[in-house]
Order: C-alpha cells, then structure tokens, then sequence
C-alpha cells in the first residue's frame, strides 16, 4: 500500500471521543489455536491430506512412531473425487496401514476441520458419498484400543501435502508396475 492514500484517509478521518473500537467475535476460535502434541505418549501419529488439481488425484500421509520415526506413504488416485473425498481416503488410507501394522493407540491430525469433526463425531453430512465415508472411518476407529482425531493448522501439515501433491501429478502409466518410491531414515 502506498503510504500517502494511508496518511489522507487519516487525516479526513480522525478519531474522536465517541470511537469506538471494533469488537470482533470469532466463533470458531478454537482453530486458530497451536496445540503442543506430548512426545511421552505411546500413540502413533498420523498427519495426512489429499490432492485434486488438474493433474489428477492424490492422498499422502506421514506415520509418525512413539519414537519419533518418520514413514511416509503417498498414492494417486486412479478416480476423480472431491478434495473432501481425497482427505478421507487419505485417513482411510493410513488407518488401514496402521491396523495392517497391528497398532492399538493412534494419535490422527489433519488440516480439514470438516473431516475431523466429522470424524469426532461433532458434525453430520447430508452427502452419501461422504455419509459412506464417515461410517468407514468410525467402522475403522473400532479397531483400535484408543484413537483421537485432532484438527492441526495447514501450515503443520506441509509434508502430508507435499506427498499428496506429488502422487496427484505424477503419470500413472496404466496397468505397468511401479516399483515402491524409498526414502532412507536418518537420524
């Protein structure tokens, strides 16, 4: 902005007795909070997110281990959907690898309030396709010992999207086989 149309509003508007601060009201103010994550649970963790983009479809995620290892997972989707679709097969995706795993406590974070509190139980949908959804992921959640579901800011979430990102616009070339992308673990 430039500093002199700042400097003319000001001085035709200048503030006297009867200002009045605008007071603002924020409903929903429990998202804009940054919630430390304790590091002496047990709990594994899950940070996942999906892609739609002209490209194609794509779901990541990162599994995080009580011992602070990373593994990320990452698919594209070989069927168009909605963002909202994609963040539930990314869910879907790491619960499945998680139960696969034989994990019995699970700590699940994503950047998609909806899927969450979805997910928690907080808010229904009208959409079948999305009511089919939610049911698997409640069907899944039974399997485990304890699960929580837990909204994070994008900004936290950068590396799941990363991964879901780059799965959407990588080619798929058909019916040939790709080999497993590797990435080595380092301390």
């Amino acid at each position: 902005m430039k500093a002199q149309p700042l400097v003319d509003h000001l001085a035709e508007n200048p503030v006297d007795d009867e200002y009045q601060p605008l007071s603002t009201y924020f409903p929903d103010d429990e998202v804009n909070l940054v919630e430390v994550i304790p590091e002496d649970t047990n709990a594994w963790k899950i940070f996942f997110n999906g892609a739609v983009n002209a490209k194609g479809v794509g779901i990541g995620a990162i599994f995080i281990s009580p011992t602070g290892q990373h593994y990320p997972a990452t698919t594209r989707l070989r069927f168009f959907c909605t963002n909202n679709t994609t963040k539930y097969e990314a869910c879907i995706m790491g619960m499945n690898m998680e139960i696969n795993q034989d994990i019995e406590e699970l700590l699940i974070m994503g950047d998609s309030n909806l899927i969450i509190r979805q997910a928690q139980g907080e808010w229904e949908t009208q959409d079948i396709s999305i009511i089919l959804y939610k049911q698997h992921v409640e069907d899944l959640s039974k399997r485990f010992k304890s699960i929580e579901f837990r909204y994070i800011p994008r900004f936290h979430n950068e590396l799941a999207d990363a991964l879901a990102t780059l799965a959407s616009m990588l080619l798929y070339p058909g019916n040939v086989h790709i080999d497993p992308l590797e990435i080595q673990i380092r301390e």
